[in-house]
């Protein structure tokens, strides 16, 4: 049985471990980091099946012999720690995708782990179609359009919608219109679509989002053309009940792909 630790007690990473305690992802939770320890405990708390251990470090986490960290926390913690991962040869799931715009952090992670074998995985997030992205980029995307719209309080505390009245709102307001690299910084919490984008399609989008109060869902609209093919793809996805900042689409995405890394069973009836 494969051993997990989660880096990041948040309500993402809470909803990882919960669905490890529940056999849900046929694992091990063996260690739980976070800069706040308390998040760590509160969770392990909370925990039926599982005691995981609650790393003070890095180096204690890795300790446990994980086959497989997830990180949950944040870009700069995949910067801080997913070289040092990667160098022990443990794969590592990115949450904040984000950070793999950073040329610089996506080169040496990639360096870390062709030197050790060990694999960088990132789930589809909250959008459809990005197998078909894969194959357009193999003779180039022309063009790639990101437009997302949320509802207000979604988009509270981004770095990008300071100065904007998100609660007096009263009618869909484009709060940015820029590259995805960008976007990224100013909208952490919000657009790691853009960067799941950006890695299938080997080009940037152009990213716009849109805070919208007419909506109750995160809609991200997705137009592609190549050479071989056009996609016009628009999901509308319900946030995640603990965090109106992540689509429920994405959060179930990740529980898919940890399923799929552990080699858990599940037969789907029709």
């Amino acid at each position: 049985m494969k051993r997990v630790a989660v880096i990041g007690c948040g309500n993402i990473g809470t909803e990882i471990a919960r669905a490890v305690d529940k056999g849900v992802v046929r694992a091990r939770l063996v260690a739980l980091y976070d800069i706040e320890p308390g998040r760590c405990r509160r969770l392990a708390s909370g925990l039926e099946r599982e005691r995981p251990l609650i790393a003070e470090s890095l180096g204690q986490l890795l300790g446990q012999r994980p086959d497989l960290v997830v990180e949950a926390a944040s870009q700069e913690a995949v910067r801080q720690y997913g070289e040092q991962i990667l160098k022990r040869g443990i794969d590592l799931v990115v949450l904040s995708v984000g950070a793999l715009l950073d040329s610089e952090t996506r080169e040496r992670l990639r360096g870390a782990a062709e030197a050790t074998g060990a694999r960088i995985h990132v789930p589809s997030g909250a959008v459809a179609g990005l197998d078909a992205l894969k194959s357009m980029s193999l003779v180039g995307v022309d063009r790639l359009v990101l437009r997302t719209r949320k509802p207000p309080r979604a988009l509270a505390g981004a770095p990008g919608a300071r100065g904007v009245d998100l609660e007096g709102l009263r009618e869909p307001r484009l709060i940015y219109r820029g590259p995805a690299s960008e976007a990224v910084k100013l909208f952490p919490a919000n657009v790691n679509i853009a960067a799941a984008l950006a890695l299938a399609a080997g080009r940037e989008p152009l990213v716009e989002i849109v805070a919208d109060p007419t909506v109750d869902r995160n809609i991200h609209e997705v137009e592609a053309e190549s050479k071989v093919s056009r996609l016009h793809i628009v999901v509308e996805n319900v946030p995640s009940p603990r965090n109106p900042r992540t689509s429920y689409l994405a959060l179930l995405s990740i529980i898919d792909l940890l399923r799929s890394l552990t080699g858990s069973v599940y037969i789907i009836a029709g």
